[in-house]
């Protein structure tokens, strides 16, 4: 759902909301703290559990928090920020009451914005827009927001004149072009949608779900169905879950995507949303997508990335916020997906599987919900059942094609896991005959080969392949380096591994492998160590007895050829 081609660090763009923000951000410094006073102790207690339930992702708790700490002191600056803030974080109507006291916080313009917008009193929301400083990130979002406005008020001529200049302009005009071609779109104006989305598919290429239904829809409504297929189709190509979605996605594709302005504005809060998402800017990105939630409750694009949001550490919540995307959605099969990862995330396996069964029979032709289950089984080590999951998700498939390669590969590690090398190896060559460059299955089958001391030569040649595609990846650099330690040049595996556990140090596999370097390099209480610490990161139990035997002195803790 990004829709920004290129983003720069968000400590740059996202500057100004940042700034406005501080005060709720558990890490900032922000302003000074509520400070106990004679019988404020109940005042400053309210505040910090407001504190730490923002500090562990919990919103509505901080919200109670503040407004409780507030309801004592209703005059206190910072507790007015604090409790404003946690409430929109938490999708809470106070937000909208508490806006009305902060008249210089960005949010609550936004906020006070969005509210007129909503009674139709477009004059009074154009005027709160055009409040926001242009800086930072509202460099991007106050055009948008005002234009949207000014359509709202019937100024079609106006508005796209708001945004002509930007859509011009040098930086994020992909962007703007596509709310231009929306606003076009929306007032009937074929012509000047038509250009405004050729320039917005021209400037945006990395496809995405958002973008190609927008501009399938337009094509599908325009007459041009094949055309509204091939961009719905090239999602597949960059997320292969998608392809559940899409015969409902084009079935739904002659539905005009935004209907009205407040949709237009939900949609400019989404797209930054994910540009600040990308970049890690949690509680603002959860901030724009309340808004635009706020705005259009049914929106399934806002609820599923606000679930992404929240699934780390409220799994729950992610669940709920689910929830309120109907069956009737064109992407109700990708939320059925997520529902079941959290689902089983929460201890429900019983309700995940019942569910997987379910999506088995309501999309007969996808295997995505037995490969789903086959991932599931495999995680718990269930490997035969897993193995009869794959089988039935393969069985769906007519002819394998490129974006099929994860359930052949995922089919082989189960495979592999029980001690079946023979299936497992011609899964990952049928993986790699699909998809020849993919840096996973290179590195697992090249590894697997190394390990077992067979087809050396071919097994470097793959795994120089996969460490050229993920040259920062501590199992792809530590795979590469095992093999040329099983060719005998220790001096260049040394120098592999070492940067392997540089790059992931807590992995027990790849510091047991640096120590059999050490070993073979006549650098033994080095590589005693190494072994010593890779049974302090939780190794298998077959790795275990390795790195034991490899430091028991009746063995003289050599490393033993084929382990």
């Amino acid at each position: 759902m990004q829709q920004v081609r290129r983003v720069r660090r968000a400590a740059l763009l996202a500057l100004t909301l940042l700034s406005a923000c501080a005060a709720a951000d558990p890490s900032s410094g922000g302003a000074p703290p509520v400070r106990a006073s004679a019988g404020g102790s109940s005042v400053f207690g309210a505040y910090l559990a407001g504190k730490v339930a923002l500090s562990q992702g919990n919103a509505d708790a901080a919200a109670n928090a503040f407004l409780r700490a507030l309801a004592a002191r209703p005059n206190d600056p910072e507790l007015q920020q604090q409790a404003f803030f946690a409430a929109l974080l938490a999708g809470r109507s106070e937000a909208a009451q508490l806006a009305r006291q902060l008249p210089d916080n960005q949010m609550a313009l936004l906020v006070i914005g969005d509210e007129a917008a909503k009674a139709s009193r477009w004059a009074e929301a154009e005027r709160a827009f055009r409040a926001l400083p242009r800086q930072g990130l509202t460099q991007l979002l106050q055009p948008l927001l005002i234009a949207w406005a000014q359509q709202g008020d019937g100024r079609t001529d106006v508005a796209l004149a708001t945004l002509r200049p930007l859509v011009e302009g040098p930086r994020f005009r992909g962007l703007f072009a596509l709310h231009a071609g929306m606003i076009a779109d929306v007032a009937n104006r074929p012509a000047d949608a038509a250009r405004f989305y050729r320039i917005a598919q021209t400037e945006m290429p990395d496809s995405n779900l958002r973008l190609a239904q927008v501009l399938a829809s337009w094509q599908a409504r325009t007459g041009h169905p094949a055309e509204a297929q091939r961009l719905l189709a090239n999602l597949v190509a960059a997320a292969p879950d998608m392809a559940i979605a899409v015969p409902t996605l084009l079935s739904t594709a002659g539905k005009r995507p935004v209907a009205r302005p407040t949709d237009g504005m939900a949609e400019a809060y989404v797209a930054l949303a994910a540009a600040l998402h990308a970049e890690r800017s949690t509680d603002v990105a959860t901030a724009m997508l309340r808004l635009a939630l706020d705005l259009r409750p049914d929106f399934s694009a806002a609820r599923v990335m606000q679930a992404d949001l929240l699934a780390p550490k409220q799994p729950a919540a992610a669940l709920q916020m689910l929830a309120g995307i109907p069956a009737s959605d064109p992407i109700s099969a990708i939320v059925r997906l997520r529902r079941v990862s959290l689902m089983e995330k929460l201890g429900r396996s019983d309700d995940a599987v019942e569910e997987l069964d379910k999506l088995a029979r309501d999309y007969p032709e996808s295997p995505l919900p037995e490969m789903t289950l086959g991932d599931m089984l495999r995680i718990k080590q269930r490997f035969p059942a897993a193995i009869a999951a794959y089988d039935r998700a393969a069985a769906r498939i007519r002819q394998p094609g490129p974006n099929d390669w994860p359930l052949y590969y995922n089919r082989g590690i189960a495979y592999e896991r029980a001690n079946q090398w023979s299936k497992a190896e011609a899964d990952f060559k049928h993986a790699l005959a699909l998809a020849p460059d993919q840096p996973f299955v290179l590195n697992y089958l090249g590894y697997s080969w190394a390990d077992k001391g067979e087809h050396l030569p071919e097994a470097r040649r793959m795994l120089q392949r996969a460490a050229e595609k993920r040259p920062n990846d501590g199992a792809v650099v530590d795979s590469l380096g095992w093999v040329m330690l099983r060719q005998g040049q220790v001096a260049d595996a040394v120098r592999l591994l070492e940067r392997a556990v540089e790059l992931d140090s807590e992995d027990a596999t790849i510091n047991g492998h640096l120590g059999d370097a050490y070993w073979a390099a006549g650098r033994k209480i080095e590589a005693q160590y190494q072994w010593r610490r890779a049974l302090t990161l939780n190794p298998t139990a077959d790795d275990a007895a390795k790195l034991e035997a490899k430091l028991n002195p009746s063995q003289g803790g050599a490393v033993v050829s084929g382990q």
